[in-house]
């Protein structure tokens, strides 16, 4: 069997839009998992977020969160951790009231916002993750000059409306190379699939890269393959026509 890793985005690709996995892409997953295949969550979600559906699912096996900055040896026990200077999360955060848009911080304490955000709090929480969300093109791009004259941050989305910001060189990729070693198998063998900008970086580095039917253009243009959308069962049909085939 040629691929041995399916590494799998969940909004937007495992979820449908009511944010449930379908019966017929928990049964083709559910197959995966019978013939062998290891079968990985890559998240931009929190672990928090994240484990109820690995749970579901029946996976022990490793996990990426928060866009790779939380790498999971098992869905319960923590492998690798990466944290935001606290500092630049201080400047975004700066920036966010400057451009007066909408922002969240995930911390290893939990999740903020301007609704419960308070002074130092920067200082006295691990940073996991930093966004955006404006519908306004223009001050999203100011954004994005912004973040990139402040240099070395990982900077993607999960929507075409957002910006989410990880420490330097880590993001799903990195996430997921460090899921190869742990199971002792390459990037060549790992069947990548998602949505949105967060996705870009693995589906590239995968063996094979699979974009959505709803992908963002720019995954879709850079995927090997493109599949159905997350509300037509894309997933299943990777499965079946690319991982559970005999070469």
């Amino acid at each position: 069997m040629r691929y041995k890793l399916l590494a799998l985005d969940m909004d937007g690709t495992l979820l449908t839009d009511q944010h449930q996995i379908s019966p017929e892409t928990e049964k083709w997953i559910r197959k995966a998992m019978d013939a062998g295949i290891h079968v990985c969550l890559s998240t931009g979600r929190m672990y928090t977020e994240a484990v109820p559906f690995g749970e579901q699912l029946g996976l022990e096996t490793p996990m990426v969160t928060v866009n790779g900055s939380e790498v999971w040896r098992s869905p319960y026990q923590l492998y690798r951790r990466e944290l935001l200077d606290p500092a630049v999360v201080s400047q975004m955060y700066r920036l966010s009231r400057d451009k007066n848009v909408w922002f969240w911080a995930d911390a290893v304490e939990g999740k903020y916002n301007e609704k419960n955000w308070e002074p130092g709090l920067p200082e006295r929480n691990q940073w996991l993750k930093f966004g955006y969300h404006t519908e306004d093109h223009d001050i999203r791009h100011e954004i994005m000059l912004s973040l990139q004259n402040i240099g070395g941050l990982e900077i993607t989305n999960s929507s075409p409306y957002n910006l989410e910001i990880n420490p330097p060189g880590i993001n799903k990729a990195s996430g997921i190379q460090h899921v190869c070693e742990l199971l002792g198998i390459q990037m060549s063998e790992v069947v990548a699939i998602g949505d949105s900008l967060n996705d870009l970086a693995v589906i590239q580095a995968a063996g094979l890269g699979v974009a959505m039917g709803n992908a963002q253009m720019a995954v879709q243009e850079n995927a090997d393959v493109v599949t159905a959308s997350n509300n037509d069962d894309g997933i299943a049909l990777i499965i079946r026509d690319y991982i559970l085939t005999e070469e």
